[in-house]
């Protein structure tokens, strides 16, 4: 049978291949173009070597840097830059195309030790002296080809060691036991609040990523010791970096998904200037109704960036990102359901889910500026979220039945200056950071406060500035053997004393990389890191409107990392390594009506910390990560990584407790092979450990008074997280297909996630039970109570999708 579908799905491929071919002409060559620069100070290195690995193709550098290497067949390649003088750089997985060329810009690093002397080593994985710890890097073929990520670096990153990700159909990253919202993303050095679609404010997170995937070109992932330009992050920096626009013509590339459609142009604007232009539709909501889903989700986004080189020594780079969200509810899904679970579940998500519309954007400058000792980097950048949602009962949109009514909107104007030279060996980054943050809150809700029911109205406007100072210095010894780093930053707001005082947010951190061998490395990284709660949090007021949080001398979150372990290159492309990680978390909020840490609060749809807190919790999350790498080499690629880990917060007793995010164990392995004639086939496996819950007051949730308002279960929280899911897992596999033609590619790809149709069994539902009519019925033993009972909560179904990509 399954010998019968492979050759099946082949067949198709094929036959989309033959149709094609009856138009088209074979394909033509590849070209790879660039130039080779000292990495701090942008100047060009003439006659350095460029050879493509396992070829006969290869280049030098011109007296400007500038070199040229073509007739490239199509395919994925290796290439590798020798220097004297130079540390030696290996860039991995380069895919080279029929229609737009690579462009490349190899940074080389000086070192100490001369080519006579000693061959150094050439390494793909990514290293650098501010981060001897707790990096990975992921470039854009890797991207492309993972099973079950579709085309999503949310996605993709969750197959990294220290990664967890939720059961739901969400792109949190959970890092190392931290929650989603302690994470923070830069694209081209210009901070993102949030790469995904359906944000949930004051966390982050969402359904689906906005980020397009054709104008990466790598990721830089930190989950600690991360560089002291970026700031305001507690668990992980997750640093894009995006391809320069085409200079030779205009070319576009057509993707048509599982969920939706773009168009993506590449071309130039001018002599020294190019353009990417990227627009997407989901088409989502036709899916979901043809499905009998209870909600039907539309978004839309865009992308952008612009590149001028202005001349040798100046290039200004300008970035868009933007997104359009709008979720409806299906009140007619059960027209043509028949099954009483499927009913149950339809009603009960129709009953509590809200109506959320949502829009955001992300504009920046980057201007870089360079001299004969380093450079200097000007961002100017400027955030928008607006987020609405409202809720009536039984969804009968008349006044006496609004249950919700919630209008939010986040808005920051930043500006950011670094220097970076290079003096007697040390490579040195120093710098400043101005933000001006307005936040506003309209809030209508009723809620529980001590288990009693009230209302919450209020208005909210909140005007602050935040500053930051920091500086780093990195160095190598002993002819390159030790790199150190020292760092250090200082953030403060003037939103309260509390807040204002720089001692309190003096954020030292060291960084330790030593070669025991020549494969064998032995790294450690410690360093302090803070974070401001998020704005909800400190927006936040009462019915009288008082900010109850300023009031409560709400505090910088702050996190201690160390990190330290051991790595050891096998080959040329395979690296394991090992590494012990633990974190301190104190001043964290307290949501003094739950009596729980901000840290439990599991990330979902909606709004997370808009309530009462102080900065009373503390946290820690500890644990090993052990990752094997492989390279594509000889057409084979993989990850395999294992992570235990632990984390807890203080519970209303100040009793350490497993928090929402103590996954335990996780399991992840990725891996694949190219094949003849273009065919790629790929694998993911994924386990997640149990993560614990808390269960229901069922009393409570079921008196009418309070399911009247919030038509769903209540939680006790004095038995936080005391109990748990159990072991997860899921299997996701991809079979790529690309023709190559003169004028254009295609690439179709066949993506089966959970193919094992693993189930995976949560929490379940409370819900009350209903007449003919669908009213609640009264419980006869209880009159001022509902009927209730328990709705199963079982996900995970075979999804096939296919997908066509066409550059032309």
């Amino acid at each position: 049978m399954k010998l019968h579908l492979a050759k099946k799905i082949k067949q198709s491929f094929l036959g989309i291949g033959f149709l094609l071919l009856s138009t088209l002409i074979f394909a033509q060559n590849g070209k790879i173009r660039g130039s080779v620069i000292n990495a701090g100070t942008n100047e060009a290195i003439p006659f350095a070597n460029i050879v493509l690995e396992g070829t006969q193709k290869g280049a030098s550098s011109d007296i400007d840097g500038n070199f040229v290497i073509e007739e490239i067949t199509p395919g994925i390649y290796n290439l590798k830059c020798v220097s004297i003088g130079y540390k030696p750089v290996l860039i991995s997985e380069i895919r080279v195309g029929n229609i737009r060329n690579v462009d490349l810009k190899i940074s080389m690093e000086e070192t100490a030790i001369q080519m006579e002397e000693v061959e150094i080593k050439s390494n793909p994985f990514v290293e650098k002296k501010e981060s001897p710890t707790s990096l990975r890097s992921i470039n854009a073929t890797e991207i492309y080809r993972s099973p079950g990520g579709n085309r999503d670096i949310s996605r993709v990153i969750q197959n990294l060691p220290g990664v967890a990700s939720g059961l739901s159909f969400r792109n949190d990253v959970i890092v190392r036991g931290g929650a989603p919202n302690e994470n923070r993303f830069f694209l081209d050095g210009v901070e993102v609040p949030n790469i995904n679609h359906f944000a949930t404010q004051g966390s982050s997170g969402g359904p689906v990523g906005l980020i397009n995937v054709n104008f990466i070109r790598e990721v830089d992932f930190y989950s600690s010791a991360f560089p002291a330009n970026k700031g305001n992050a507690l668990s992980s920096v997750i640093d894009i970096k995006q391809i320069s626009g085409n200079k030779e013509g205009l070319n576009g590339t057509f993707m048509l998904g599982s969920s939706d459609v773009g168009l993506t142009l590449d071309g130039p604007t001018g002599k020294n200037s190019s353009l990417i232009l990227s627009v997407r539709r989901s088409y989502l909501q036709l899916l979901f109704r043809a499905l009998s889903l209870p909600f039907l989700p539309t978004y839309n986004d865009f992308q952008l960036k612009e590149e001028i080189q202005i001349n040798k020594n100046n290039s200004l780079s300008i970035i868009a990102l933007g997104a359009i969200d709008q979720f409806a509810l299906n009140t007619s899904v059960n027209d043509r359901v028949s099954d009483s679970l499927t009913l149950e579940r339809n009603n009960y998500i129709l009953g509590n889910l809200p109506v959320n519309e949502q829009w955001n954007y992300t504009v920046g400058a980057v201007w870089k500026r360079f001299n004969k000792v380093g450079y200097q980097q000007f961002v100017l950048s400027r955030n928008h979220l607006d987020n609405r949602a409202f809720k009536y009962r039984n969804n009968i949109a008349e006044p006496q039945n609004l249950l919700l009514d919630y209008n939010s909107a986040e808005i920051e104007n930043k500006f950011r200056f670094e220097q970076n030279l290079q003096a007697a060996g040390w490579q040195i980054k120093v710098g400043l950071g101005l933000q001006h943050v307005i936040y506003t809150n309209e809030t209508f809700q009723q809620i529980l406060i001590n288990n009693q029911l009230q209302l919450l109205d209020f208005n909210s406007t909140l005007r602050f500035n935040r500053y930051a100072l920091f500086g780093q210095a990195s160095k190598s010894f002993f002819s390159d053997r030790l790199d150190l780093s020292l760092g250090l930053r200082n953030d403060i707001s003037d939103y309260s004393k509390q807040t204002s005082n720089p001692i309190d947010q003096l954020s030292p951190r060291l960084g330790l990389s030593y070669d025991l061998t020549e494969f064998l490395q032995a790294n450690f990284s410690t360093g302090r890191y803070t974070q401001l709660p998020p704005y909800t949090v400190m927006g936040f007021r009462n019915n009288a409107g008082d900010l109850v949080n300023k009031n409560n001398g709400l505090k910088y979150i702050i996190s201690d990392h160390v990190a330290g372990g051991l790595s050891y290159q096998l080959k040329e492309y395979t690296k394991i390594s090992g590494e012990l990680f633990f974190k301190n978390y104190s001043n964290y909020p307290f949501l003094l009506a739950k009596g729980i840490s901000l840290a439990n609060v599991p990330a979902d749809f909606g709004v997370i910390g808009n309530e009462e807190v102080n900065s009373t919790s503390s946290g820690r999350s500890y644990g090993l990560e052990i990752l094997l790498q492989q390279k594509q080499i000889k057409n084979w690629y993989g990850i395999l990584s294992y992570t235990w880990v632990r984390s807890e917060f203080t519970n209303a007793a100040g009793q350490y407790l497993p928090s929402a995010w103590d996954n335990r164990h996780i399991v992840n392995a990725t891996g694949g092979r190219k094949f003849k004639n273009n065919w790629e086939l790929g694998f993911r496996f994924r386990l997640l450990g149990g993560a614990p819950f808390t269960p229901y007051n069922e009393a409570l949730s079921l008196q009418k008074e309070v399911w009247d308002a919030n038509q769903q279960g209540i939680l006790d929280y004095s038995l936080l997280n005391n109990e748990r899911n159990k072991l997860a897992y899921g299997v996701d596999v991809r079979l790529d297909k690309s023709f190559y033609f003169k004028k254009a590619l295609l690439n179709v790809y066949l993506d089966i996630q959970n193919i094992t149709n693993a189930q995976i069994q949560t929490q379940d539902f409370i819900d009350v039970v209903r007449d003919a009519e669908g009213n609640p019925v009264e419980d006869p033993n209880k009159p001022n109570s509902y009927l209730g009972k328990r709705i199963e909560n079982v996900s995970g179904n075979l999804l096939p999708s296919i997908g066509v990509m066409v550059e032309f």
